[in-house]
């Protein structure tokens, strides 16, 4: 067994999975800045409506190369041939209506950028721009919607974003570090707030 192997992880972590623990330990939960990641990590999220993470986890590279390695601007001159092309790819989630959705919020993701000048922006308001700490023992004190998750869903709605409903949304807070859920014992909890004195020293 690897050393690496032995460290205090989340309980949801599945250890016979390597590529899921590969992104616990690298990803999840760190704190994102960039507006590209909030948009591979929107699109990711919109398609797991109704899967659980890790099936998309395992096709993410697929979606990389059928949505143009996640450029919202790419994305957003996608026309009907796109469409078909992208329901016909077997990599991917072939939900029509995921699909279409993708299309749609890169649209509306381009509108949110120019109005508050960049995503990243606009998204952390919901936070004050601090990530919330919680206090996870064990799977079941994991929340899957808070109010900010609601407040988030009812605005993306609101600015005309579609499969983006509050658990979706709180998932999408959990990856991409607005809330710390990573468990009281994980050696992850610690480690992020560290790196990023800044942000969790108010």
């Amino acid at each position: 067994m690897k050393k690496d192997d032995t460290l205090p992880r989340c309980p949801w972590v599945d250890l016979s999975k390597p590529d899921y623990i590969a992104y616990h330990d690298k990803e999840w939960g760190v704190p994102v800045r960039d507006d590209r990641k909030w948009f591979e990590f929107l699109l990711l999220e919109s398609a797991q409506a109704g899967l659980s993470w890790y099936t998309i986890l395992r096709k993410r590279e697929n979606y990389r190369a059928a949505f143009a390695g996640f450029d919202p601007q790419k994305i957003a001159r996608f026309k009907d041939p796109d469409i078909v092309r992208l329901m016909n790819d077997v990599g991917i989630v072939r939900n029509r209506r995921k699909i279409e959705a993708a299309v749609n919020n890169a649209q509306k993701f381009l509108d949110l950028q120019q109005e508050f000048g960049s995503f990243d922006a606009y998204i952390w308001r919901f936070v004050d721009g601090y990530p919330q700490v919680h206090e996870i023992r064990t799977l079941k004190d994991y929340p899957t919607v808070s109010p900010e998750s609601d407040h988030l869903s009812r605005d993306l709605k609101k600015h005309g974003f579609r499969f983006v409903g509050s658990t979706i949304c709180y998932a999408h807070m959990q990856a991409t570090g607005m809330v710390n859920d990573h468990s009281i014992d994980c050696f992850r909890r610690e480690t992020i707030i560290r790196s990023y004195p800044a942000l969790f020293s108010r």
